[in-house]
């Protein structure tokens, strides 16, 4: 499948909310939950004001004109949240473009971006249940922290 990963236009960012709902792991046999969650404050704080704080950064994939993923990083005091130096994940892609090798090119592309501006690592907090944990792990974050039902994982830079 033929894509292009680029940088986020600000007029796209209100498509974060979007991609913050398609992150939402839903394990089998669960309903998903209403797109309202999205508004809570613990996942706002991925989007809100996204693009104006020192730190922020997104990408997108695109295929034949349509997003479909984006990443993004900022740091903040998320699920994943480790220091106020280290920026937290935030990754997503549409169903039909998932297991295609996008997501794994997503995330080597903003770790190679981050580590130009310097960061010394990179953090995300998933459930021990989701698929995408191998991909983490191929990308080279590691488990630092457990608790009852997902991982905190770190990339060093």
């Amino acid at each position: 499948m033929n894509y292009t990963i680029r940088k986020i236009a600000e007029e796209e960012y209100s498509l974060l909310e979007d991609f913050l709902y398609e992150a939402i792991f839903i394990p089998e046999g669960m309903s998903a939950p209403p797109r309202t969650i999205i508004k809570t404050p613990e996942l706002q704080v991925y989007v809100t004001d996204f693009g104006k704080k020192k730190g922020d950064i997104g990408l997108v994939a695109e295929v034949s004109g349509k997003i479909a993923g984006a990443v993004w990083v900022r740091i903040m005091n998320d699920y994943g949240h480790i220091d106020d130096e280290t920026p937290s994940f935030a990754i997503s892609l549409l169903k039909e473009y998932r297991n295609m090798g996008i997501g794994t090119a997503m995330m080597k592309e903003m770790l190679c971006l981050l580590r130009q501006q310097g960061y010394k690592q990179a953090s995300l907090a998933v459930q021990k249940a989701n698929y995408a944990v191998k991909m983490y792990w191929n990308v080279g974050f590691e488990i630092i922290d457990e608790k009852d039902e997902e991982y905190i994982m770190v990339c060093k830079l």
